[in-house]
C-alpha cells in the first residue's frame, strides 16, 4: 500500500475526488480483458491535465511507486493489468478533441478519446482516420496508441503508428516533452514519436496526440468468398496480393468462426463452408469496379465454390460487423476465451492455418481461427474454462508451439495485441538476445526507476499460467512464483 505521506501528495495534486485507494475502485481496474489475469493496484487517479500527470509521475518517481497509464482496458496481452502494485493513472478527465484541422489534414485529441469519436469526428468533416481496432467503440486513442493498434483496414491503410505524427508525453522523470507536429516531413534527430508508439506505457504517458487524416474514399464495395478447402482460401489472399491489388480489408474465417458468428449475428453467413474470405476495396468507382472484378476472378481460380458481392451499403456494413463480432460471438462458447494473433509473411498463411489446425489436434482442443489474413494476422481462438486445469496447460502448450511456428515462418508472436505479460516469454524468440538487450538499455536509460508499467514487455520470469483452485493465477517460472489475485 501507498504511505500516508505519497497518498497526500498525490491528494494534493488531483484534488481527494480523483484519488480512491477504496478497495471496491482498485478492484475494478486490477484486471483488463486478457483472461484469467488480475492484480490489485494501491491507488487509482485521475489527473486532469498533463501539468497534473506530471506532478503525479515526479512523486511516484521519487518514491518508486509504479504506475500503469491505462485506457478502456480491452487489450488482450495483460499491459494494463497492475501486476506489481502501484498507481493506475485514468485519462476521464482527458478526454477532448483539442483541434480538427482541415487546412494541414490533422486531428489533436487527449487520450482519454475513445477510436471511434475521432473517427466520426474526421468523417463529420469529409476525412477519415482508418485505423479501426475491434474495441474501438470502446478504447482510447491513448490506449490504441501505447499499443499500436491495427484493425480489419490494416492491410491497405497501416495501423495506428502511420497516423501519429505528434506527441506530447510525459517522461519517467515528470519531464513533458513534445515530439513531431503537424508535419508531413520532420528528420530533425531520433524518431521519438515512433520510439513511444506501442512501448506499452513503459517509457512515458501520452498525453496528447497530433494523428494525420486523409480525404475519405469515393466509394467502396464488400465480397464474400466461399471455400471449401481452407488452403484454397488462404492461397488466394496471397494471389490477389500478387496480383497487384490491395484492398482495404481482406479477412479470413474458418467454418467453426462463421457458424458461431452466424449464430450470434443472424445475417445470413453460410455454414456449411470450410472458410470465408470477407474483402472490402475502396477508391474511385472505377478502381473499385477493377478491383473488384479481379478479385473474384482470382478467387474463383484459385478454386471459391461462391463469391457474393453485397448488394447494398447495408449489407456490406452488416457483413463487416458480423465480422467485428468474432470474438464476442466465440466468448459465448465456454468461459474462458484465450485469443492470440501469431502474425506470419501472408505467402505463409496457408502453412500457418494448417499448423494451427494440427496443434490443436495435437493438444484436443478446438481453436477456431479468423483475422486479417490480407496482412498476414491470424487470430487462433480457443474456447476453454481455466477451472479445467488440465487443459489450460494444453492450451498453455498449444500456443508456444503456434507462436514458434509463427516465428519459423518469419513471423512475429504479435501482430496488434502488444507482448504485456503473456507474450513476455516469446519476446527473445523474436528479437534475440541482442534485441532484448536493445531494449532493455533503452527502458533503463528512460526509466532507471523502473516505474513504467513494470512487469510488461520483459518479464521473462513469467513463464506460463497456472491456475490453482481457490489461489488465482500463478504465473510459474524458474526463479519465482508471481501471485495474482483471481478474477
Amino acid at each position: 500500500m501507498l504511505s500516508k505521506v505519497v497518498k497526500d501528495k498525490l491528494i494534493s495534486i488531483v484534488s481527494r475526488e480523483n484519488f480512491d485507494d477504496a478497495k471496491t475502485e482498485r478492484l475494478v481496474y486490477s484486471y483488463d480483458s486478457t483472461p484469467n489475469l488480475q492484480a490489485m493496484p494501491d491507488a487509482v487517479v485521475s489527473p486532469r491535465n498533463t501539468k497534473e500527470v506530471s506532478e503525479v509521475v515526479k512523486v511516484c518517481n521519487e518514491n518508486k511507486v509504479p504506475i500503469v497509464p491505462r485506457g478502456s482496458g480491452t487489450n488482450l496481452c495483460g499491459g494494463t493489468c497492475p501486476t506489481e502494485g502501484g498507481v493506475v493513472i485514468l485519462f476521464k478527465h482527458m478526454n477532448s478533441i483539442v483541434d480538427l484541422d482541415e487546412e494541414n489534414l490533422t486531428i489533436t485529441v487527449q487520450p482519454g478519446v475513445i477510436c471511434l469519436d475521432v473517427a466520426n469526428a474526421a468523417s463529420a468533416k469529409g476525412l477519415f482516420y482508418p485505423p479501426d481496432p475491434g474495441s474501438m467503440k470502446i478504447a482510447t486513442i491513448g490506449g490504441a496508441i501505447n499499443e499500436n493498434s491495427g484493425g480489419l483496414r490494416g492491410l491497405k491503410y497501416g495501423v495506428t503508428r502511420d497516423y501519429v505524427i505528434g506527441l506530447e508525453v510525459v517522461m519517467p522523470n515528470g519531464d513533458i516533452v513534445r515530439t513531431g507536429g503537424k508535419l508531413a516531413k520532420d528528420v530533425a534527430g531520433y524518431d521519438l514519436t515512433r520510439l513511444m508508439v506501442g512501448s506499452e506505457g513503459t517509457l512515458g504517458i501520452i498525453t496528447e496526440a497530433i494523428l494525420k487524416l486523409i480525404p475519405m474514399p469515393e466509394t467502396k464495395k464488400t465480397m464474400l468468398a466461399l471455400y471449401q478447402d481452407l488452403e484454397a482460401a488462404a492461397k488466394s489472399v496471397s494471389k490477389i496480393i500478387a496480383n497487384k491489388i490491395i484492398p482495404v480489408t481482406l479477412e479470413f474465417l474458418d467454418q467453426p468462426t462463421i457458424r458461431v458468428v452466424e449464430d450470434y449475428s443472424q445475417i445470413g453467413l453460410p455454414t456449411d463452408v470450410q472458410a470465408v474470405l470477407l474483402i472490402e476495396q475502396d477508391g474511385s468507382p472505377e478502381v473499385v469496379e477493377r478491383d473488384i472484378e479481379k478479385i473474384i476472378k482470382v478467387c474463383k481460380q484459385e478454386g471459391a465454390v461462391s463469391v457474393q458481392v453485397a448488394s447494398s451499403e447495408e449489407e456490406a456494413l452488416a457483413l463487416a460487423a458480423a465480422r467485428r463480432t468474432a470474438l464476442s460471438a466465440l466468448a459465448r462458447l465456454k468461459p474462458t476465451t484465450v485469443l492470440e494473433d501469431a502474425t506470419v509473411p501472408r505467402s505463409e498463411i496457408a502453412k500457418m492455418v494448417n499448423a494451427i489446425n494440427n496443434i490443436a489436434d495435437k493438444y484436443n482442443l478446438q481453436i477456431c481461427t479468423f483475422g486479417h489474413a490480407g496482412d498476414g494476422n491470424l487470430h487462433p481462438t480457443c474456447p476453454t474454462d481455466a477451472r479445467n486445469h488440465e487443459e489450460m496447460e494444453r492450451v498453455e502448450m498449444a500456443f508456444a508451439e503456434i507462436f514458434e511456428r509463427a516465428v519459423e515462418l518469419g513471423g512475429t508472436i504479435t501482430g496488434e495485441h502488444g507482448v504485456g505479460v503473456m507474450k513476455a516469454p516469446y519476446l527473445e524468440w523474436k528479437l534475440g538476445k541482442e534485441g532484448i538487450a536493445v531494449m532493455k538499455a533503452i527502458k533503463l536509460a528512460l526509466d532507471p526507476n523502473n516505474i513504467m508499467n513494470p512487469g510488461k514487455v520483459f518479464a521473462k520470469s513469467y513463464r506460463k499460467r497456472v491456475v490453482v483452485s481457490g489461489q488465482g493465477t500463478v504465473f510459474a517460472a524458474d526463479d519465482k512464483k508471481h501471485m495474482v489475485v483471481s478474477k
